[in-house]
């Protein structure tokens, strides 16, 4: 059993407006809730799946700006930054895309696997250019 987000659940937390579920009048409030999954994956997936539950949970009750400021301070870093400390800018922004890109893998459509392959190739083209010193 992992925990995942679906709808009717009341929250600790004030609703925040523009925030989808959240003070919006007709949407529910994103819930965590235990669901049994083993059918449904196994193996590796099933593993990864459960060791992240509790990172996105944590992610989720985050307010949406610090992840927007941390995603800002990455990019930044790895675009000034030279050598291996833009480099490390880009890798830790290019693992939080792959991770979340691994999670949401088999709900996507054929447009948001490209575009998430597209963004994780354009990040590691980036980080090598900054260890070789092309950019």
């Amino acid at each position: 059993m992992i925990a995942i987000i679906g709808p009717s659940c009341q929250s600790r937390r004030p609703p925040e407006a523009g925030r989808p579920g959240r003070g919006r009048p007709g949407t529910a409030a994103a819930t965590f809730g235990p669901v049994d999954t083993e059918s449904e994956t196994s193996g590796m997936r099933a593993g990864v799946e459960r060791l992240s539950a509790k990172p996105v949970v944590f992610l989720h009750t985050l307010p949406r700006w610090v992840l927007l400021a941390a995603v800002f301070g990455l990019l930044v870093i790895g675009m000034w930054g030279n050598g291996w400390v833009g480099a490390a800018g880009l890798l830790v922004l290019l693992l939080f895309l792959a991770w979340f890109a691994y999670l949401n893998w088999p709900v996507l459509d054929t447009s948001g696997r490209v575009l998430r392959v597209v963004g994780m190739g354009l990040l590691a083209a980036f980080a090598v250019g900054h260890v070789v010193g092309g950019f």
